[in-house]
């Protein structure tokens, strides 16, 4: 019987670490933006950016369905980053203190 390869081991937390230290090395928001261009489908750049989208609007308290009329984003993806601001790492929180105000806010 020939032979499988063997899978490549995961280790998802180590895997995460380096993504999150390659961020975290780049200096500059246009670094990032060129970085997440090469690293993700424009599907899931869109996902990303409409998570984030919401979070400010989810911190001043407006309602679901607002968010969704304001952003097009979906209401159960609004949902998901709710749950993730109540129960979640505390990673949108950080990244909303440590992000300078944005043009679209001031």
């Amino acid at each position: 019987m020939k032979p499988r390869p063997t899978p490549r081991e995961k280790n998802a937390p180590a895997d995460l670490d380096r993504l999150a230290r390659a961020f975290a090395a780049l200096s500059s928001p246009e670094a990032v933006t060129a970085f997440l261009q090469d690293l993700c489908t424009p599907a899931e750049l869109e996902a990303l950016s409409d998570r984030w989208k919401v979070v400010p609007l989810l911190q001043q308290g407006v309602p679901y369905r607002e968010i969704h009329e304001l952003t097009g984003v979906s209401v159960t993806t609004t949902g998901r980053v709710a749950r993730s601001l109540e129960y979640g790492h505390g990673g949108y929180a950080a990244a909303l203190a440590a992000a300078p105000a944005s043009p679209e806010s001031e």
